[in-house]
């Protein structure tokens, strides 16, 4: 039986996360956290209007997340996040030990790619470039209109 939960439908979810950070002039980046197939936590840039430089969208989601399980640890979720972690959210998710973390476009100058998987956990799976297009094109869109 397929069920219309996949990488996909969480990653839209995401980018609805982050259209409302666009909405709000921040950076749109959206981010959901699943845990058995359901969304418990959601999260978008809130930088500018929190004057908070670490109220990125993970860490608003991972917050939200240990909120709801009433635990520190989110063992058995999935983040989805509409662009690659930065390291202090790669550090947050460290801590967090997260099962799998899924993003959809690359930061090649601030992710924490740039400095190679040592800051994820080590049993942490991590997967790139789902809906790629769709999130990148929206991180464009909005760094054109600063322009």
């Amino acid at each position: 039986m397929l069920t219309p939960y996949n990488d996909d439908y969480f990653m839209k979810q995401a980018l609805d996360e982050a259209q409302k950070a666009y909405d709000a002039n921040e950076v749109p980046v959206g981010a959901v956290i699943v845990a058995k197939n359901q969304i418990i936590a959601r999260g978008h840039n809130l930088t500018e209007i929190l004057n908070d430089v670490t109220a990125h969208a993970e860490i608003q989601a991972i917050t939200a997340a240990a909120q709801f399980l009433g635990a520190k640890y989110l063992k058995g979720c999935t983040l989805y996040v509409t662009l690659e972690p930065c390291c202090m959210c790669a550090g947050a998710l460290y801590w967090s030990q997260i099962d799998k973390i899924v993003f959809g476009a690359r930061d090649e100058k601030r992710g924490a790619g740039t400095v190679g998987k040592s800051l994820y956990h080590p049993t942490t799976l991590v997967q790139n470039g789902i809906m790629e297009t769709e999130c990148s094109n929206l991180l464009k869109a909005f760094f054109s209109s600063k322009r």
